[in-house]
């Protein structure tokens, strides 16, 4: 895309303004429940533009489910969930022709997807889920980060990044820490996150380790005191670390990563917020793909089918004041295939098998009959379109 050419420092001219974006809209049918919801699930627009040889900024305008309540039609028109915000606005300076450094708002360097989440660059109509709820992509916060290449080691890459914390108020039963993201959004609370990853490219392979830890108290220290919650740049801390493998060759294309998360702090946020934060969380996946029309168009169409399976316990251990909710055990069979009739746009079909255990009814807010039935398996079959230019 015009903003993969941007960051490789392969615009020619010494200024220039270059245009990209990508979207992605999708059917789902639910099994058990038999209904059907449709959505154009994200639009983004990408303007990027180059100073000069060694400065070039990079912003990333983002639209969430079409539409935000109360714009461009009816107030709250069909429930809305739609968002708009930003996804990266930051500067790239370039320090050397193998270092550089970015500063403003970006995402850090964690896992797959949270840097390469393009729809044409996944398989299935979602996500993979653990690195939605383990490592909660798109994670991108306001700071700092160094990139470079080890030299000596051809094909090992280094960064380093330092960012505003997380908001513990915010993490929710079921959703890990996704919900602590504070996106850039006028960030409260004087905690930081560092992270940083290896990633190494070796024949048809590509290995990476990234870690992450992060303050998470979320509030000045005066209302930390009275909250009883550490306060300080690391103050209840959030530590993350996840692993990943790929390999590329001949048509397969073989995935597997791990995560986990501790917070070891778990029992003062709960008993501070009530929102029983676990301390432990995990997370792991292994896909399978192999495409059809590769030995024909080399990669510029292909047809893909592919198979995923996916271990996430989003409670593994809680703490005293916790409460245990087995829903939270999660095991996820996808399957289906990617077509792409030009390297930017995708069509995908895809069936997924979900299996939980019960949900604790201590957790249940909402009592019967107004409670949604609750199905420990079912299964979603999918239908979507991206692209990326």
């Amino acid at each position: 895309t015009p903003e993969d050419s941007l960051y490789a420092g392969l615009i020619a001219k010494d200024q220039a303004t270059v245009l990209s974006g990508y979207g992605e809209a999708r059917y789902t049918y639910n099994i058990q429940h038999k209904n059907a919801e449709a959505s154009l699930s994200r639009a983004v627009l990408f303007i990027g533009h180059k100073f000069s040889k060694k400065i070039s900024l990079f912003t990333e305008l983002e639209l969430e489910n079409a539409l935000v309540s109360g714009q461009g039609g009816d107030e709250g028109a069909n429930g809305s969930k739609g968002g708009i915000g930003f996804e990266q606005v930051f500067l790239k300076f370039n320090l050397n022709p193998t270092t550089y450094l970015v500063a403003g708002l970006f995402l850090p360097r964690l896992g797959i997807i949270n840097e390469n989440h393009l729809p044409t660059t996944f398989n299935g109509v979602d996500r993979p889920f653990t690195e939605q709820f383990v490592i909660p992509s798109t994670w991108r916060e306001v700071g700092i980060g160094l990139y470079g290449v080890v030299n000596g080691l051809t094909g090992l890459n280094y960064n380093i990044a330092l960012t505003n914390g997380l908001n513990s108020s915010q993490f929710t039963n079921g959703s890990g820490i996704r919900g602590g993201r504070q996106l850039g959004s006028a960030t409260t609370g004087s905690g930081l996150g560092a992270s940083g990853a290896l990633l190494y490219y070796i024949n048809n392979f590509r290995i990476q380790a990234s870690g992450y830890i992060g303050g998470s108290t979320g509030v000045e220290k005066r209302v930390a005191d009275s909250l009883q919650l550490n306060s300080g740049v690391f103050g209840n801390p959030v530590i993350l670390g996840e692993m990943d493998a790929q390999y590329i060759n001949n048509g397969w294309n073989i995935k597997v990563l791990g995560a986990t998360v501790n917070i070891a702090n778990a029992a003062n946020i709960n008993l501070a917020y009530a929102n029983n934060t676990p301390k432990s969380i995990y997370g792991a996946y292994a896909e399978v793909a192999y495409d059809f029309l590769y030995h024909r168009f080399k990669g510029n169409r292909s047809l893909a089918a592919f198979g995923r399976f996916e271990s996430l316990d989003l409670n593994a251990k809680i703490p005293a004041n916790g409460i245990q909710n087995d829903a939270n055990r999660q095991q996820y069979i996808v399957a289906g295939f990617t077509y792409k009739p030009l390297r930017g746009v995708a069509i995908k079909v895809d069936y997924v098998e979900r299996i939980t255990g019960e949900p604790n009814p201590a957790l249940i807010v909402t009592p019967f009959p107004q409670q949604i039935p609750y199905f420990t398996k079912n299964g979603f079959a999918n239908i979507g379109i991206g692209y990326s230019f």
